[in-house]
């Protein structure tokens, strides 16, 4: 009896240690310390040491618990269509040739976009990872959905980040594109992350909800609210969460981020809009998530309240993190969009859509 006790102690004592240190490797980031951690400690989103939703936020909808929820998502019954069954339909744009003098936007897979407006480029929540995770064990990409990675891109003028979370701030694909960065636009907290990934305090735009910050050839990004949460290790909401409201002297785009449903989407687009573009959160959902992650039936009326002339779906098409088909998400919205008469653009990986055009026509590729 007692040898068994000193075996599982030990074996605990193993599985302690092996924790530590996994959670010291850089890819987890930095807490925000110091002059930053005050500065949070200031904002009126910040309460009881993490930063707040609007509105009262569970992490999982009434009638699901964390271990239900978990104990489903791994052994419970998956749709057969999790995974494409064959490589998902891409082009293989050469981004380095196209003239800095054209707007364009190209999707990259799940909320990877790269987007060029009046001579200055941004390149938002790139993912070039094989895995949508902390270590390369969880959430693989599908095969033809990683396709680009940092040589294919020129120097960019902002580096943009919504939030802290693997599938959108990915350490590898952050620490190569260093070189190449003239400045990050990131929410309050997630700096601490980048400092620690050895960016300078002087690259680094980090601000809070309803902040506007002039940027080169007269545009302008102001961070607006999402309804979501944060997080890179075992404690959430350490930093904040945003979406954007990207403003050219002719033209707005809504950068969406991640966000369920909230007031904060009608009151984006009475303040700003109408939006020309709103890239929206479309993918990876689940019932039992509906507060942090937009449902199919939530869009028509975020569509709807953004004020939105066209729509451009991502957060889907490259990772399973969640149970439904993987082409459940594209199938819906576009339904959706007929069916209110909203322009739903479909771009495939790689596909340059002309951020001038008024008229479009993208194939159902995921047919």
């Amino acid at each position: 009896m007692l040898y068994i006790i000193i075996t599982l102690i030990t074996l605990i004592a193993l599985i302690a240690i092996t924790t530590y240190f996994v959670m010291q490797m850089d890819t987890f980031g930095a807490e925000p310390t110091g002059a930053r951690l005050e500065r949070m400690k200031k904002s009126k989103h910040y309460r009881d040491g993490v930063f707040q939703n609007i509105h009262h936020t569970p992490s999982l909808a009434e009638g699901y618990n964390m271990n239900k929820v978990m104990y489903d998502f791994i052994f419970g019954k998956k749709d057969p269509n999790l995974n494409p069954k064959d490589s998902i339909p891409h082009l293989q744009t050469d981004i380095l040739s196209i003239p800095k003098t054209e707007n364009v936007f190209i999707w990259l897979g799940h909320s990877s976009y790269y987007i060029q407006l009046d001579g200055v480029n941004f390149l938002i929540d790139p993912v070039f990872s094989d895995y949508g995770s902390p270590l390369p064990i969880f959430n693989k990409s599908f095969k033809g959905a990683n396709t680009y990675h940092v040589k294919d891109f020129p120097k960019i003028d902002y580096l943009v980040i919504s939030h802290d979370h693997y599938d959108h701030l990915d350490y590898k694909t952050v620490k190569e594109l260093q070189p190449k960065v003239d400045k990050v636009i990131l929410p309050l907290g997630v700096g601490a992350h980048f400092e620690k990934w050895n960016y300078q305090p002087t690259q680094l735009i980090e601000e809070e909800w309803n902040t506007t910050v002039d940027l080169k050839n007269n545009l302008k990004i102001t961070f607006t609210p999402a309804r979501h949460f944060s997080g890179r290790k075992f404690k959430r909401n350490g930093t904040l969460w945003t979406s954007y409201v990207l403003q050219t002297p002719n033209q707005k785009i809504f950068l969406g981020g991640d966000s369920g449903y909230d007031t904060h989407f009608k009151e984006i687009g009475e303040q700003f809009g109408p939006f020309d573009f709103a890239i929206l959160e479309n993918g990876q959902y689940n019932e039992a998530w509906r507060y942090i992650h937009a449902l199919p039936e939530d869009l028509p009326v975020i569509i709807n309240e953004l004020k939105a002339k066209h729509v451009i779906p991502v957060h889907s098409g490259k990772f399973a993190l969640a149970k439904h088909a993987w082409d459940e998400p594209l199938k819906k919205i576009v339904e959706s969009g007929k069916l209110n008469k909203v322009n739903i653009l479909t771009p495939m990986i790689g596909e340059t859509l002309n951020l001038n055009d008024s008229v479009f026509s993208f194939k159902e590729w995921w047919k």
